[in-house]
């Protein structure tokens, strides 16, 4: 499909048609560089990430995951980061750095699967907002599980796009596997995706083939999921695999803040704008790869609805699939008048903002501290590592990343994450001693009796909604503990007696 004059001729490419799938590689590289390498330095983006950094030094220790850590995502994430912590050492700038390639990779087989229905130019243009919308707007600038599943899921979907063959399938499986494995939802738009091709082989009387290529899809799933469960079943652990992969993020959806009727104006916005796209035939519904697109996006979005909300960060999983259509529809835009062309040129410069405040971040940091590394999870450490404060007995209830810096350990297997503490809903399927987040707390600051607490100036230490929890804790630290230190917004509080 040759290009046409449209919205996307604002931005000159000289050579669209003689794109390879290595210069396009290597553009997006840049463009994921650019906008994602002053967040290299940052000591965390999203407090999971951290948790995810945790995890990983964990297993990287000689601890299967959830043994003596335990956090709701599948090992898979976990993985990623035991890999880069293996073979770069204690590194924020590799996490991010493969943080970076995976974005840029995950563009490029967006642009492959956007060649099958448009042209390279508008292809490109998607690849290139998949980096943009992966990387900004929100605490996407870490390497979050979602960038891992998307990363594996658009590689399977390219497959499905491009080849018929069962071994292709059997990969598609395998990689379909590893993004379930690393953010159980994903389940959801292959399960929807395993109904689309059964309907389309009685559609095209081509069930026989069609059931044949979900068997091994479904075998590759399968397999993967297996996979993770070796290790377990040879320490005999098999009961902590399922029950932290499968019953906790079940009972975690189900938990009192969680409902389907807080997504469905996200819901009902998504699937109106795909509705519109078809009726005006801006989208032609006809073609298999819009049919596929549609079915994921669909699959997405009742993972939404059974998680009970949609975070910024869910958003990475929808991005890829929800561009290559509404890049599409303003490839048949007509084209913009010259006048209108700095205007949006000006607006595209306009949308890395995060990545320009943080440039003039890290530069201010190096003037004033010496070094291009910030943030209060790396000061707080450095701090405490300076005026020699005990380090063996430390709890982090934010900044929890300071537990890596300083190479401790959380004080208890749930408490690698300050928030899971207060999940109550998920104690009965941890393996753990206390039955709910109240009796873990108490245990923590009673039994345990940190020599540290960090805290965050201005901000309660466990959601507002959380009264209870609050009110104990404050307590205790007023009581018990007085403030050594503030750094940055970090608090440090040493226990009195």
């Amino acid at each position: 499909m040759n290009p046409t004059p449209t919205v996307l001729n604002t931005f000159q490419l000289r050579d669209y048609n003689d794109l390879d799938w290595k210069k396009v590689l290597t553009l997006l590289i840049i463009v994921a560089l650019f906008i994602r390498f002053p967040f290299f330095f940052r000591d965390y983006v999203d407090r999971d990430e951290s948790t995810f950094i945790l995890m990983g030094q964990s297993w990287v220790d000689g601890h299967l995951p959830y043994t003596q850590l335990w956090d709701l995502k599948p090992p898979i994430t976990f993985l990623y980061f035991a890999i880069i912590i293996k073979l770069f050492g204690k590194s924020f700038f590799a996490i991010r750095f493969f943080g970076t390639i995976m974005v840029a990779v995950t563009a490029l087989f967006t642009y492959g699967i956007t060649r099958k229905i448009a042209s390279k130019k508008i292809a490109f243009w998607v690849a290139v907002f998949c980096v943009l919308f992966q990387s900004l707007f929100g605490s996407l600038q870490g390497v979050m599980s979602e960038h891992i599943c998307t990363f594996f899921f658009v590689i399977g979907i390219y497959l499905v796009v491009y080849k018929r063959q069962w071994g292709w399938y059997l990969l598609a499986g395998l990689l379909f596997g590893c993004a379930i494995m690393s953010k159980l939802n994903m389940a959801y738009p292959v399960l929807t995706l395993g109904i689309y091709f059964l309907s389309e082989g009685f559609a095209k009387n081509t069930l026989s083939r069609s059931i044949r290529n979900l068997f091994f899809m479904g075998i590759g799933v399968m397999l993967m999921v297996s996979i993770t469960a070796l290790p377990y079943y040879l320490q005999d652990n098999l009961y902590v695999w399922w029950e932290s992969i499968f019953e906790a993020p079940l009972a975690y959806s189900g938990g009192k803040y969680h409902s389907p009727v807080k997504t469905l104006p996200f819901v009902f916005i998504v699937l109106g704008l795909l509705i519109t796209g078809f009726a005006y035939k801006i989208i032609d519904f006809k073609t298999r790869e819009a049919q596929l697109l549609t079915v994921v996006i669909i699959g997405i979005l009742l993972s939404f609805m059974q998680t009970g909300k949609v975070n910024g960060h869910y958003l990475i999983q929808l991005y890829p699939f929800i561009l290559i259509p509404l890049g599409v529809a303003f490839g048949k835009l007509p084209k913009l008048k010259k006048s209108y062309r700095p205007l949006v040129i000006a607006l595209l410069f306009l949308i890395p903002m995060e990545s320009y405040l943080e440039y003039v971040n890290i530069v201010s940091n190096k003037i004033k501290k010496g070094s291009l590394y910030n943030g209060e999870g790396i000061d707080v450490p450095n701090y405490i590592l300076k005026h020699q404060l005990d380090t063996k007995n430390i709890f982090f209830t934010e900044y929890h990343i300071g537990y890596w810096v300083l190479g401790e350990t959380p004080p208890t297997k749930v408490s690698i994450h300050p928030s899971n503490i207060t999940r109550d809903e998920l104690f009965s399927d941890l393996d753990n001693p206390r039955n709910s987040g109240m009796e873990e707390l108490r245990y923590i600051m009673e039994t345990i009796r940190p020599n540290i607490v960090v805290a965050r100036k201005g901000k309660t230490i466990f959601d507002k909604k959380l009264v209870s929890y609050n009110t104990y804790i404050d307590a205790y630290l007023e009581e018990h503990y007085r403030l050594t230190a503030t750094v940055g917004r970090g608090l440090i509080y040493q226990r009195l007696e």
